[in-house]
């Protein structure tokens, strides 16, 4: 069955093209169904686009068709900014994402792969012309929606299939693994709560979050929950700025009793079970006490290798990744489990510092918007981004995030992106008005 991806691959792909060549399209209102919109080709492709990160399309054997997929989407993504009626909006958190970018490419002077390297470096690329895209294309609120609520009802028929046999019989590789897809559902579920708080407190979207909030419990993916819990506190501060503090304690303690509380979840981080919330609090809790699978000391491995001597800049990009592909290490893992460890392997402590501070500028600038804003779709974008970026970000401490930047940072990268779009127009609008 793995043979129908190749198939939905050129499929999917030649939907891409097609759109980006078709003048005008007649769509349906994302909200009023029986309205009827205008979108141009550029507005197709990016809904396709967006709504369809989560399919992975993978294959298990010959051609990378994961690899293959990003690299068609990167040059689609270009041809988009090409054709299209406007140019990205160049925001100074891309252009220190940029900087990061060029690093990255010096890294590939000292690397031992330059192959590894691009690879690497291609899926960096991913988010930083996501968002790029975004803010050439989308200046109209029904854009914005109609891409991110197909996008949702992806996520929720990912969700679904997920707990019948449907897809391991059917779908097998069409969606992320189940990590990527936790991880995916972080933007969906912050979505969700935006919506539900900026347009009318509708039940069904306050519902559609819960949804979303729910399968890093079910699945015990404690990466993921982690994610999950900054990203809530960090809505909630955008939300309500000061008076949230207290919400947030309120976010941080159920995520801590969580871990203690809820059986599956203490099983899987700890190696006994007689560890306690008391000993958390009492500082009894030691690093040799938390399961890991063994990340702990594989981090160690790369960092003595890798990082140790060379702090500043690494050992080149996609170092680890050439490492772990020709020699069987850790049990044949092929992935470092902490894209913040790899970081600072390959590339060392600027890219580390020019990275998250790009993250850290995205969430400052949606904050700003959030807080300044009129326009209600604007505010959901920058809310939207602002607190995906910061969950999403927190997962690189311990997962492989970067690997699926297709579903995972490529969302709040495309929110952020939208969120520029969406101002451009507003100012246009306003600069039209005080002319008139």
């Amino acid at each position: 069955m793995f043979a129908l991806n190749y198939l939905y691959f050129l499929i999917l792909t030649g939907f891409l093209l097609a759109f980006l060549n078709r003048p005008r399209s007649v769509v349906t209102h994302p909200l009023e169904k029986r309205q009827k919109l205008l979108f141009s080709g550029p507005e197709l492709f990016w809904t396709l686009l967006f709504a369809t990160g989560l399919l992975a399309l993978s294959a298990p054997a010959g051609l990378d068709l994961m690899a293959l997929r990003l690299l068609m989407l990167e040059i689609l993504c270009l041809l988009c900014l090409l054709v299209g009626r406007h140019g990205p909006v160049h925001a100074f958190p891309l252009l220190v994402y940029g900087l990061f970018l060029a690093w990255l490419v010096v890294g590939l002077f000292y690397c031992p792969s330059v192959a590894y390297g691009v690879r690497v470096i291609l899926k960096y690329l991913y988010p930083f012309l996501i968002a790029l895209t975004a803010s050439a294309v989308v200046r109209d609120p029904e854009v914005f929606l109609k891409a991110s609520l197909i996008a949702r009802w992806v996520a929720l028929l990912a969700l679904l299939v997920t707990f019948t046999r449907v897809e391991t019989i059917l779908m097998p590789g069409v969606f992320w693994y189940g990590t990527a897809r936790a991880i995916h559902y972080i933007s969906i579920c912050v979505f969700s709560l935006a919506l539900f708080c900026y347009m009318g407190h509708q039940l069904k979207n306050l519902l559609y979050a819960a949804v979303f909030m729910l399968p890093c419990l079910l699945w015990v993916f404690r990466t993921s929950i982690m994610g999950t819990v900054v990203a809530l506190m960090v809505f909630a501060f955008f939300r309500y700025r000061l008076k949230s503090l207290p919400v947030i304690a309120a976010v941080l303690v159920v995520g801590v009793l969580s871990v203690f509380y809820i059986p599956s979840v203490k099983q899987k981080m700890f190696y006994r079970d007689d560890v306690t919330l008391t000993q958390f609090m009492e500082g009894r809790i030691s690093q040799d006490d938390i399961n890991s699978n063994a990340r702990f000391g594989m981090w160690e491995y790369f960092e003595k290798r890798f990082y140790k001597q060379r702090e500043w800049q690494g050992s080149g990009t996609g170092a680890c990744q050439q490492h772990f592909y020709t020699h069987k290490l850790f049990g044949g893992l092929k992935v470092m489990h902490s894209d913040i460890v790899q970081m600072k392997c390959d590339n060392g402590k600027v890219a580390v510092i020019l990275y998250y501070l790009c993250i850290l500028l995205v969430i400052g600038h949606g904050f700003v918007v959030a807080c300044r804003t009129g326009n209600r779709w604007i505010k959901i974008c920058a809310v939207t981004a602002g607190a995906s970026m910061a969950g999403v970000a927190v997962t690189m401490y311990s997962d492989n995030v970067v690997n699926y930047s297709m579903c995972t940072l490529s969302y709040p990268f495309g929110f952020y992106g939208m969120m520029l779009g969406l101002m451009k127009d507003a100012r246009r609008e306003c600069i039209v008005n005080e002319t008139h």
